[in-house]
């Protein structure tokens, strides 16, 4: 559904909705819409505002927004960068919101009535936060940080480094740790070790100046061939979980070094060019002397890492001793910003943020491969270029607009990133075919200013078991929840709403499984139908070859129906008068169906479902062989003998019993 949102001054919303299956009915129909250019996109001329700006979603629902709470917004200066909101992390019932003044906690217990918890006010930008258990992580990078969270710059002990909170009582956390670093804390990144649970790491990635000597003993400004350069190198702090007072940096890995000669600097130093693609200066500069952002990913002991003038992958088996295993470089990249890795760690996106997050960089002048994303196949732990994603509508020339934060949908079968574009908004990309991503859902507002570009939009965009969160540079904090279209079914929503995880930070990535449930079930048909080559819908008499994929959707089939070896038969609310029989197929699915003659399901490559389904013969399922998919027969009646033997792995019925009026053998016959 797309939605556009106009507020009144008086704060009422005017919506008009159109159904994605009327857009669709409307494209089908012949006369009058012939030779018609397409609707213009709903994002388009938003009218502007801080907090009253107009809106427009497609298949995703605005649930709840809360303004900045006091403390965290300069009102006569929205964009006021000091007070600007930043990333996001969870944990239990709690949202973390980042700022560069502090953060603020927020109980997402009810997604749709978010309450804001508690508020700390501890300056230093940029404010990144984390989540581990009980300790809350907050990275400082701006001189103005003090040791003491103190509000005055001019006094106390300069801070610039990772500080580490206790939140055992989420209402009031308290310091126990800063790790003080010579470029502070620009981002990071938390790493666990699965063979260590007593310890967590935290890679810290520091953009800023050199500090002095005299504020950090050890830094310095050097060369890459000086002695031991502040510069081209991560700092690694481990945390004892007990005893997080005790953390400390260990290590210093140089992650840019030439291996054949040794150099530090051993990956982009200057520009691809002497000006940016568009012909304007670079801005920031692609040359690599720091990460801006890594995203670890333990369970396959690999990391991405988004590095000013490249991205590279880094082996982080041992996470103190973390090694690059392989690096790109893109000549339309102005600055490699952050990085995503897909579930199954067979791709990875990596973002560009041209302008630095503070231009208009998606304006109708600029191409679709600068300030994008990039996606990448890994292949024996190696890159593969296979496309650009770009936010596929223009913004105004007073929004800040470039590729941001995202996080990873977990619905089975599909990578979909929630990604954020600052004033851009938020998009939902489907990269599952990484060669050809596309958009399946956004949500946007206005500039703040109709005048003047101000600091603005989403800083982030990750879902978190069950909604989409949204940190909202100038405006505050928002929650999304995802609607049924053509693109995302509702089986698909329940589907990742069934993930439930304890905590979630976007730069430490955890392999997402699914249950057996109703729900992945019903996904996985749905994603299938999205590949019909053919479609019954009405009566067809006779007997029905099934190739390719063929799709009954409340279809009356007189005569048997075979499947032929790789093809597939997706059955919905339809009605069969006649054996079913398959053997090498594809894929079998019988959805509240009736068949009214045996059921014969042999050799299956990909799933087998027969799920509230009638039938009137026996049912063999005989070797079927469908990888980490169990054959499902759930809540069906079969009027006959059901027999399962030499399935892997062996079906199951999702705890829903079947009626079977006949002797139930082998692999189901725990399943009546």
């Amino acid at each position: 559904m797309t939605n556009r949102s106009d507020r009144t001054p008086g704060g009422r919303r005017r919506l008009v909705g159109v159904t994605a299956a009327a857009v669709l009915l409307a494209a089908l129909l012949p006369g009058t819409a012939s030779g018609q250019e397409p609707a213009p996109d709903p994002r388009i001329g938003l009218g502007p505002g801080w907090l009253d700006a107009q809106s427009a979603s497609s298949n995703l629902e605005l649930l709840a927004h809360r303004d900045k709470p006091a403390g965290f917004v300069n009102p006569a200066n929205p964009g006021d960068f000091g007070y600007a909101g930043s990333d996001l992390a969870f944990g239990g019932e709690h949202a973390f919101m980042g700022n560069f003044n502090g953060f603020n906690v927020y109980d997402i217990s009810q997604p749709a009535n978010p309450t804001l918890v508690t508020s700390v006010v501890c300056p230093g930008g940029q404010g990144d936060l984390s989540v581990y258990g009980n300790l809350l992580f907050m990275s400082v990078e701006e001189t103005r940080g003090r040791l003491d969270c103190g509000t005055d710059p001019a006094a106390g002990t300069r801070f610039q480094g990772v500080r580490v909170f206790d939140i055992s009582d989420v209402t009031t956390p308290v310091q126990v740790a800063a790790v003080q670093t010579c470029r502070g804390s620009h981002t990071h990144t938390l790493v666990t070790d699965p063979d260590d649970s007593a310890n967590v790491y935290v890679y810290v990635s520091g953009t800023a100046g050199v500090r002095p000597a005299s504020t950090m003993a050890g830094c310095n400004n050097t060369p890459a061939a000086g002695d031991n350069p502040a510069r081209w190198r991560i700092d690694v702090i481990k945390v004892p979980v007990a005893t997080p007072e005790q953390a400390a940096i260990v290590s210093g890995p140089r992650l840019f070094t030439n291996p054949q000669t040794g150099a530090v600097d051993g990956l982009q130093n200057t520009p691809p060019a002497p000006t940016h693609p568009s012909g304007s200066g670079w801005s920031p500069s692609p040359v690599t002397d720091a990460c801006h952002d890594i995203t670890a990913y333990p369970e396959l002991g690999l990391a991405a890492g988004a590095c000013e003038g490249n991205g590279i992958l880094i082996d982080i088996s041992d996470p103190v001793n973390p090694v690059r295993i392989d690096e790109v470089s893109d000549p339309n990249f102005a600055y490699w910003h952050s990085a995503t890795l897909s579930n199954d760690g067979k791709k990875v996106i990596f973002t560009d943020e041209w302008g630095g997050g503070t231009g208009a960089r998606c304006r109708t002048t600029d191409q679709p491969q600068w300030g994008a994303n990039a996606i990448f196949d890994i292949v024996d732990r190696k890159m593969r270029f296979a496309s650009y994603y770009k936010l596929p509508v223009p913004q105004t020339l007073q929004e800040n607009c470039v590729a941001h934060n995202g996080s990873l949908i977990p619905v089975p079968g599909r990578d979909i990133l929630a990604q954020a574009w600052y004033q851009g908004g938020i998009s939902l990309l489907d990269f599952t075919d990484s060669a050809n991503p596309r958009e399946i859902g956004y949500f946007d507002r206005g500039p703040i200013s109709p005048t003047s570009i101000m600091l603005g939009g989403f800083w982030s965009a990750y879902w978190y078991n069950g909604q989409v969160y949204g940190s909202e540079i100038a405006r505050g904090f928002d929650v999304f929840g995802l609607k049924p279209s053509e693109d995302l079914s509702a089986a698909e929503i329940a589907a990742a709403r069934e993930v439930r995880l304890p905590e979630f930070n976007a730069q430490h990535q955890t392999r997402t499984t699914w249950a057996p449930s109703f729900a992945v079930a019903r996904a996985r048909f749905d994603q299938l139908a999205r590949t019909c080559t053919s479609t019954v819908s009405t009566r067809h008499n006779g007997p029905l070859t099934v190739t390719g994929v063929t799709c009954l959707t409340g279809a009356t089939v007189s005569g048997p129906v075979t499947v032929r070896p790789g093809a597939s038969l997706l059955a919905l609310d339809s009605t069969i008068s006649g054996p079913v029989s398959a053997s090498n197929a594809a894929a079998v699915h019988l959805y509240g169906s009736t068949v009214r003659g045996p059921v014969s399901i042999t050799g299956t490559k990909a799933s087998a479902a027969i799920v509230q389904t009638e039938i009137s013969g026996p049912v063999v399922l005989t070797s079927n062989r469908t990888g980490t998919v169990e054959p499902i027969v759930a809540d069906s009646t079969v009027r006959g003998p059901l027999s399962c033997t030499g399935n892997s792995p062996a079906p199951i019925n999702l705890g829903t019993a079947n009626t079977v009026q006949g002797p139930v053998a082998g692999q189901c016959a725990s399943l009546d």
